[in-house]
């Protein structure tokens, strides 16, 4: 193998207003312990330190699922606003950034996912890789570049804090997302999210830990 990094990291922020099974059952497989999904952002129910289930999370797949699954009617899709003053204003997109030297991707992409929305592991359901890297030219760099695509299940009652880097913010449908995005790659992305990551038998093959491994081993 010839293992490249990417320039930058695409992260796409998604909840389910009806509560349904995740891929670990609505607990985060992370080094902060087993989180709830209820958006509280608290840390109630997580394993004492040094049990089985503080390093990772319940096993993938352990789950006993829910009576009712999540449907595409259920999904809604952040979508934030790029501010005036910075390259393409007004365009809606995901959370997105540059890697930091010897940053790893999964490293960055919760990185600037806590500096564009404020959201970190108390609120974070399920992070996953969506087996998607995207190459564009960008004239400012004059030159190509390739950004690593990753997406985050929040509870279904949490709210973004936006940096100055955006000045809006909707919760939207997909059909409403891709009516509003305008890159071909984002809309990609947008359907990725629709077709694989609220079924739980799908998303667990896309599901990773905080340090970026793969859930499923």
């Amino acid at each position: 193998m010839s293992p490249f990094r990417p320039d930058l990291v695409d992260v796409w922020i998604f909840r389910v207003r009806t509560p349904g099974p995740t891929p670990s059952s609505g607990l985060l497989p992370g080094r902060f312990g087993s989180t709830p999904e209820d958006g509280s952002g608290g840390l109630a129910g997580a394993a004492a330190p040094g049990s089985a289930t503080s390093a990772r999370g319940v096993v993938p797949g352990s789950a006993t699922p829910a009576s009712s699954a999540a449907t595409a009617a259920d999904l809604e899709i952040l979508l934030l606003r790029r501010s005036p003053g910075r390259i393409l204003p007004g365009l809606w997109q995901c959370v997105s950034g540059s890697l930091e030297s010897d940053e790893r991707p999964t490293a960055g992409a919760l990185r600037e996912l806590r500096e564009e929305t404020g959201f970190d592991a108390a609120e974070i359901a399920g992070l996953f890789d969506l087996d998607q890297v995207n190459q564009f030219h960008e004239p400012s760099y004059r030159a190509i570049v390739t950004s690593a695509v990753f997406a985050v299940r929040v509870g279904a009652a949490a709210e973004p804090v936006l940096s100055h880097e955006h000045d809006e913010m909707r919760w939207v449908s997909p059909a409403e997302a891709l009516g509003l995005v305008i890159w071909p790659a984002y809309r990609e992305s947008i359907r990725r999210i629709d077709e694989n990551l609220i079924d739980p038998d799908r998303a667990i093959w896309f599901e990773l830990t905080l340090e970026g491994d793969r859930a499923r081993r």
